[in-house]
């Protein structure tokens, strides 16, 4: 979860709220995170992730970043958007419980706020939770939720939405009973408070991975070279895929000037889909100063010229055809 700076808002209106679940949407296809649930509320959100690709650190600075540029972009304004890091909360996978309780936390929300007013409206009533995806029958929902894990954890398969419906508000209705309701805050203290949700086993194996990377970092370094590595595996995986589709290979792209346009839309392209910086993309692409590639790049994306369009035609297709296979 994250807070706005001092405890501003994060959010001014809808477009704002519609753009960040876009920009996530964005931060998901970069990274293969696999969101199970969502809220957002006026001054934060939260986020129930798995990060198969263990690159929660780059997706997170991404996301934040990148929705924060946007936001500043349509307000008019400069600065931070968010207070400091964001705080993260490490689920033991393997205890179903544990994540039922997180994703009940993050669906009550707007209950336990006041933004929706227990005993006189219904909790599916807010737009702007993943909770409303929850109760979709017909399995409308965005490509990047995952509902599968959450529903399980109660016992119930994916399509037994009114089951799910009726678990949920009746959690809303203890919180109106001022008994219930403080032993669900009492449920949810080592969420808010703590770093981690799971038993002393749990706990031991994580304190002793820690360890590990602790040891690991002092022989190396304090830069996240694990990270780096994997940041530039997936940037290498989608450039191939890339130069086969465009008709070109390692030394005809090479062959091409700086500020050809297949490497201009080849250099967007990473950006769009991968965390890798704009310098590591200068270098590889053989284009010249970083600060050139970054306007090349924004040429690209703001003010294309007709064969950019057609390269990004192309490389789209190739986006295109993945997700689809993912989803398969």
């Amino acid at each position: 979860m994250a807070r706005g700076s001092r405890g501003h808002a994060i959010f001014a209106d809808d477009p704002d709220r519609t753009r960040f679940l876009e920009t996530l949407a964005e931060a998901c296809r970069r990274t293969g995170w696999r969101v199970h649930a969502y809220v957002l509320m006026g001054n934060h959100y939260h986020l129930l992730i798995e990060t198969p690709e263990g690159n929660l650190v780059a997706g997170m600075k991404w996301l934040q970043s990148a929705y924060t540029q946007r936001y500043n972009r349509r307000h008019k304004r400069f600065g931070h958007l968010f207070q400091g890091r964001y705080k993260a909360v490490i689920v033991d996978e393997h205890e179903p419980m544990y994540f039922q309780a997180v994703s009940t936390y993050i669906h009550l929300n707007p209950a336990r706020s006041g933004l929706v007013r227990i005993g006189q409206q219904r909790l599916k009533t807010c737009r702007w939770s993943s909770y409303r995806w929850y109760l979709s029958r017909s399995g409308t929902k965005p490509s990047w939720l995952e509902r599968r894990r959450v529903m399980g954890s109660l016992g119930l398969d994916e399509r037994e939405c009114k089951g799910y419906e009726a678990y949920m508000e009746a959690r809303v209705l203890e919180l109106g009973r001022p008994s219930l309701r403080r032993q669900l805050q009492e449920q949810w203290k080592a969420l808010r408070r703590g770093w981690y949700l799971g038993d002393k086993t749990f706990m031991k194996r994580l304190t002793d991975g820690l360890k590990r990377a602790a040891r690991g970092r002092r022989r190396e370094s304090h830069s996240g070279p694990a990270r780096q590595s994997h940041d530039e595996a997936a940037a290498e995986l989608n450039l191939s895929k890339g130069i086969r589709v465009l008709g070109l290979n390692e030394k005809s792209l090479k062959a091409l000037p700086k500020g050809s346009p297949e490497k201009t839309v080849l250099a967007w392209w990473l950006r769009e889909n991968t965390t890798v910086s704009v310098r590591w993309v200068s270098e590889r692409l053989e284009m010249g100063h970083y600060t050139r590639v970054t306007q090349a790049i924004s040429r690209v994306a703001r003010q294309p010229s007709r064969k950019h369009k057609n390269i990004k035609r192309k490389l789209a297709g190739l986006t295109a055809t993945e997700q689809m296979l993912k989803q398969s």
